[in-house]
């Protein structure tokens, strides 16, 4: 098995602070990390801790963020053939304040400072072989060719989509499983309803459309059916990347042949083990790490 990820790679600064400052005021920092970060390529980083292999596509700067960045996804033994490097140019980074005790963050970001992967930039066998492609919808051109592509070959497609940003319902449109957050979903004018989910899905379009909430955790809609996933209770310590680990477990569930239910129950707790370690990836778990937790919360899954 093979997924291709196509989307945001990032350096993050995380800084952990006991409560969020007031405006023109100083705090001291309780902890300092750096870690790599951005949804598909964090989304891969989990899959391969889950044993499969997975190709990135995607751009940095010349800079040094963009040297880890891309150091980071070869430490995890993510193929980075596909990572361009574009010169005299500045990688997307974040800084994150994250607030002891509530594990609420805030997060301030730039976007990198050249042009955005591009489809001809893609190499003609850039789906040869492929199992799964994810997308977040953030390069948007390159996006929907390589939605369109997957389509032809009948490589199931899965969209990451945290806001609702230029040709990303087009891309949507091409995809079998949507995976949205909670403000994608409002921002499309979702009223919180069944009723309301089953028409924002049939009108963007996949099989699949699931909606995170966090600590509500997650809803999804089917066939007709609504499937409603509890998130699992952690003591959480920082929630940056949890939906782009969530993303991960979701594809690793689909590759594995579980149910719909159990694919998003495997990936809730993906996510929940995440939130207990401070940054997008090191509290990321492996596949019996999973089991485990999933076993102490009175759930058996065959993986």
């Amino acid at each position: 098995m093979r997924v291709v990820g196509i989307g945001q790679c990032s350096w993050d600064y995380l800084a952990v602070v006991d409560s969020f400052p007031a405006v023109d005021t100083k705090v001291e920092v309780r902890d300092w990390q750096e870690q790599g970060g951005g949804p598909v390529a964090t989304a891969l980083v989990a899959l391969t801790r889950l044993g499969i292999p997975c190709d990135f596509y995607g751009i940095t700067g010349d800079d040094p963020e963009g040297e880890k960045i891309r150091g980071s996804l070869l430490a995890e033994g993510v193929s980075t053939t596909g990572l361009l490097t574009r010169e005299n140019a500045a990688s997307q980074t974040a800084f994150i304040a994250i607030e002891e005790g509530t594990a609420s963050r805030t997060i301030f970001w730039r976007r990198p400072s050249r042009m955005p992967l591009l489809p001809d930039e893609l190499p003609h066998g850039f789906l040869d072989p492929c199992d799964f492609l994810l997308l977040d919808g953030l390069l948007a051109e390159a996006s929907l060719f390589a939605a369109r592509q997957a389509r032809e070959r009948g490589v199931p497609v899965m969209l990451d989509a945290g806001r609702s940003r230029p040709g990303m319902l087009e891309t949507a449109r091409h995809c079998d499983y949507v995976v949205a957050s909670e403000q994608f979903a409002l921002d499309l004018g979702w009223d919180g309803t069944t009723h309301g989910l089953h028409a924002l899905a049939v009108s963007v379009g996949p099989g699949v459309f699931t909606v995170t909430r966090g600590n509500l955790g997650s809803i999804t809609w089917h066939d007709g059916e609504l499937i409603a996933i509890p998130a699992f209770p952690v003591a959480a310590v920082d929630t940056t990347g949890a939906g782009d680990v969530f993303h991960g477990g979701y594809i690793f569930g689909l590759l594995r042949g579980m149910d719909l239910a159990d694919t998003i129950r495997f990936a809730s707790a993906m996510a929940a083990m995440k939130c207990t370690r401070l940054g997008g990836r090191a509290g990321i778990p492996g596949e019996q790490e999973v089991a485990g937790f999933l076993e102490r919360h009175g759930i058996r899954i065959r993986l």
